[in-house]
């Protein structure tokens, strides 16, 4: 018995979708789904948001944006929550619409459902990795952590896991901190 073979996807068919209110992703060729967030989703996105901007407007080293497409090749287009890029890389890949190459950050909050945290935790720290995203933050609103993983000899990989009362830093912004009790603050 012969398995079904399934079309690959590109970027011209991803565009193509008619708007119905969804996000689309594609991923190594194969178009995801997903529907619209969860309040918890949205107020930990929007506590993220601000802890950015406040830090940026202090340090204004790059640009911080919710919801950015981003299109690395012709089989992968995600749409992060978050992406963050250096203002001297902003020529580079932000022209048009979306965003043409690797943001310097990408924050995904993790969506309820065991496919969807696979994406997230694999499929898409795969692409980011790949295609030089330097640093990833994993946001399990089950769990309350965030883990961060740094760009290294294999791609992305699991640097350090922040919980309960502790305060994340990161590489990519130099001097911001961010207690987990305000990002959690819902």
């Amino acid at each position: 018995m012969m398995g079904q073979i399934q079309p690959v996807l590109n970027i011209a068919d991803l565009m193509a979708i008619p708007d119905d209110g969804n996000k689309y992703e594609l991923i190594e060729g194969e178009i995801y789904v997903s529907a619209a967030p969860s309040l918890a989703h949205q107020i930990t996105l929007q506590n993220f948001q601000m802890a950015l901007g406040s830090y940026l407007t202090n340090h204004p080293i790059g640009i911080a944006v919710p919801g950015a497409g981003v299109i690395f090749d012709d089989l992968n287009s995600v749409i992060p929550d978050i992406v963050f890029f250096r203002n001297e890389r902003r020529a580079e890949i932000a022209s048009g619409d979306w965003l043409n190459g690797a943001p310097d950050l990408v924050v995904e909050i993790i969506s309820p459902g065991a496919e969807n945290e696979r994406r997230d935790r694999v499929l898409k720290r795969r692409v980011y990795g790949r295609f030089g995203v330097k640093e990833y933050w994993l946001v399990d609103l089950v769990n309350r952590t965030v883990e961060v993983c740094r760009l290294g000899k294999k791609g992305l990989e699991l640097a350090a896991t922040f919980a309960g009362e502790d305060e994340m830093t990161s590489s990519v912004l130099p001097g911001f901190r961010m207690k987990l009790t305000d990002l959690f603050r819902l």
